[in-house]
């Protein structure tokens, strides 16, 4: 959205609509990917499906370059698009989000096509330093690795600090804590909920569960069984988190590991202080003893401790939202991204 508001012309493909995509941008075209379903395949053939569509929206748009998210398949499909349309010229780029690495091309089963996919690209991005390392580390891979963090627009969460906020959720003298995630078992949202139950035994609060997936039953029954179910509110699938992270007291991310940790960002430029784990890419968005704090996977002590310091002390508390919001501003602005990006575009196009 940002790059067709100052002008480019950018084509979005995909098999499903992007829930925070406006289209509202005469620049701004959606293509979705369509998966015919043959019974001669006892699984769709997407990578192939978007593959043929690159192919006719660069041909028939004219494209220059596609920026692709996520090695398998989407770099794969780019590089065979890009093979296909020849002698017409289509660069690729491909930024790494974190599962593509650390899950899907640690598989025995894709590590092979996923180093191809890589190296095939004409420049490659990840989002965190650590994630860089991983890749290198993991896949061997030889092309350069380019870091360009995810980002926020400020402004977002300027105005949701006009709203209620989480407080619409929670009960006078409450202390509000927040977690967003996709329930999968590497976020340890059952920790989230023992944290929790310690937290109200000290002092009145409330846990907003932002999110859906696969733990999200077990995390229900937990909250029967220790009889939290007044204290607990499951929000679901939000696309406006912001409207549920200000005003709140503080944000949990106990996850096993994390390449960037988005989740952590969002909550800091609402001014949420992040207790969170000493895992992957997180050190490079929490600033523990700054704007939140940084703690050994599983320690659910000190996680619990570190909660009720923040809790007990609201100076303490908002100083640290304080200088999350400056952080987070300062360093993860859309313009900085939008700027890093559009060097690796330039690199490219010009063949460097």
């Amino acid at each position: 959205m940002a790059l067709a508001r100052e002008g480019d012309e950018v084509h979005v493909i995909s098999y499903a609509l992007p829930f925070r995509l406006e289209l509202v941008d005469p620049r701004l075209t959606y293509h979705e990917v369509q998966v015919p379903r043959y019974p001669l395949f006892e699984y769709p053939p997407y990578s192939l499906a978007l593959a043929t569509q690159i192919v006719e929206v660069a041909r028939h748009q004219q494209l220059d370059l596609i920026h692709v998210h996520y090695a398998v398949p989407n770099a794969v499909s780019a590089v065979l698009a890009r093979e296909i349309l020849e002698p017409q010229e289509l660069k690729v780029v491909t930024t790494l989000h974190g599962t593509d690495i650390t899950l899907v091309g640690n598989d025995p089963n894709y590590l092979e096509t996923t180093r191809w996919g890589i190296d095939q690209s004409d420049a490659v991005t990840a989002v965190s330093k650590w994630l860089r390392h991983a890749t290198l580390e993991t896949l061997g891979v030889s092309n350069r690795i380019d870091v360009v963090p995810n980002f926020i627009v400020p402004e977002r969460y300027e105005r949701a600090r006009g709203g209620p906020g989480a407080r619409r959720w929670a009960k006078p003298g409450e202390k509000i804590l927040v977690h967003i995630s996709n329930y999968r078992p590497v976020k340890r949202v059952l920790d989230v909920v023992e944290i929790f139950e310690r937290l109200r035994r000290e002092m009145p609060a409330r846990l907003l569960l932002v999110g859906d997936g696969p733990d999200r039953g077990k995390v229900e029954r937990r909250c029967h069984d220790c009889d939290t179910c007044d204290q607990i509110t499951f929000l679901g699938n939000l696309s406006m988190v912001e409207d549920v992270l200000s005003g709140a007291d503080l944000f949990l991310l106990p996850s096993e590991t994390e390449s960037f940790g988005l989740a952590a960002l969002e909550a800091l430029s609402c001014e949420v202080p992040v207790i969170a784990t000493d895992v992957g890419g997180l050190p490079e968005v929490v600033l523990s003893g700054e704007n939140g704090y940084l703690l050994p996977v599983g320690d659910i002590d000190a996680m619990t401790e570190a909660c009720l310091e923040l809790l007990r002390d609201d100076d303490r508390r908002r100083r640290f939202g304080a200088a999350g919001r400056r952080w987070a501003v300062e360093t993860f602005s859309e313009a900085e991204a939008l700027a890093a990006y559009r060097e690796v575009y330039r690199r490219v196009l010009d063949g460097e």
